[in-house]
């Protein structure tokens, strides 16, 4: 009967978890593009709950080796437990708890969290609890905290520099649209690279493929070059002067920017809401379990966020920090990208969230410091400072209530 009560409440913190998530993280990709004003928020939210929804399902990580053994010492080098199986249940399930209170309160504010700390802020309120300060890995924590001051610097240093050559090639010269008809095909290629590189390699697609690295970078190469092509074919027919023509174009590739996010987004950051769970029924049902019902569930969790509440911080990231164009919404969703992909690849602890944020504020400094709202910036660094140790005492509250109720 116990262990029923324990799957049960297993998945709705899964499902809680998975709404969070969507709810929050879902700025990351789409606020750009509304704040631009090249989608409708309608437009956004139905676009980010679709291909959040396959990207989980399609290609969504089956587990999160960081969440699962990286933080707390709950598994040997083998991956066999050292410690009480139902004490790691309980666990698991009071980090999952923890974080999809905390990142709701952040939604509820309207700020951008990133969601992979606050599972790892309450599996470390986990291990303090059970086993001390020896328990947690602080070398992995420390790497994680690094990354509070690493993602928002590079994402925004990167985004300053994209937007600064967009300014020099096109947007400063006399006759823009010319120029753009010029290096145009080049961002073409640029974004198609990105975007296909980081679904080989980010993504399952490049396990199943099982190709080395110079044959993704080769093939990414192929298809964006085939696209540059007809990118140039294409901008040959377009007529007319003005500012209007040029951030027509990157308007296109900023909507296709944010689909690629919002659907590396379902299939990587599904595994925040679902590994947790995962650990749990293993345990609880003393069998394995298909990944594919628990992708299904965590893409349905964080559809549903999307849907219900994604407007909220899309408010924030999308129009309170800086105002955007479409070349500088560009400039943002190409370099945070281009970022993660390269630091995940390099084993650099980068947030999606936070580098996002940090774009954002780069192309906003592009144009001065009073373009830029410190004080809603203030309130973000605040937001993400308190994400650990707030899901880490929360973890820890709800552990204790569940060691009783079980």
């Amino acid at each position: 009967m116990l262990a029923i009560l324990l799957v049960a409440i297993a998945i709705f913190a899964g499902l809680y978890m998975a709404w969070s998530i969507g709810a929050n993280d879902v700025a990351n990709s789409m606020s750009t593009a509304v704040g631009a004003k090249a989608i409708t928020l309608r437009q956004a939210l139905i676009i980010a709950s679709v291909l959040n929804f396959l990207g989980a399902v399609l290609v969504g990580k089956h587990v999160t080796d960081t969440i699962k053994g990286g933080i707390v010492k709950a598994y040997d080098a083998g991956g066999n437990l050292i410690m009480d199986e139902h004490l790691v249940a309980l666990g698991f399930l009071s980090a999952l708890l923890a974080a999809g209170i905390f990142v709701t309160i952040a939604t509820w504010k309207e700020l951008p969290v990133s969601t992979t700390h606050g599972v790892i802020g309450g599996v470390i309120g986990f291990g303090l609890i059970q086993g001390g300060l020896s328990f947690v890995k602080w070398g992995t924590v420390g790497q994680i905290a690094s990354s509070w001051v690493l993602s928002p610097i590079v994402g925004g240093i990167m985004a300053f520099i994209m937007f600064k050559i967009i300014a020099y090639f096109v947007l400063a010269k006399k006759e823009p649209v010319k120029s753009a008809k010029k290096v145009g095909p080049l961002f073409i290629g640029l974004t198609i690279f990105i975007i296909f590189l980081s679904i080989f390699m980010k993504t399952r697609v490049g396990e199943l493929l099982e190709y080395d690295l110079k044959e993704y970078i080769l093939l990414s190469l192929l298809i964006a070059f085939i696209a540059s092509i007809f990118g140039f074919l294409l901008l040959r027919k377009v007529a007319g002067r003005g500012y209007d023509i040029v951030e027509g174009l990157f308007r296109r590739l900023q909507v296709m920017t944010s689909c690629y996010v919002a659907f590396s987004h379902g299939a990587n950051d599904v595994a925040n809401a679902i590994a947790p769970v995962a650990v749990v029924l293993v345990i609880a049902l003393q069998m394995n379990i298909d990944p594919m019902y628990l992708l299904a569930l965590g893409g349905m969790g964080i559809a549903i966020g999307i849907v219900t509440w994604g407007y909220k911080v899309i408010r924030t990231v999308g129009g309170k920090i800086t105002a955007l164009t479409n070349t500088r919404g560009f400039a943002i969703d190409f370099s945070a990208a281009t970022v993660v992909l390269v630091a995940s690849k390099l084993g650099m602890p980068i947030s999606t969230t936070h580098t996002v944020v940090g774009a954002v504020i780069g192309v906003g400094l592009a144009r001065g410091l009073d373009a830029v709202d410190l004080s809603i910036i203030k309130k973000i660094v605040y937001s993400w400072l308190l994400t650990l140790p707030a899901t880490a005492i929360l973890s820890i509250l709800i552990y204790r209530g569940l060691t009783i109720l079980f």
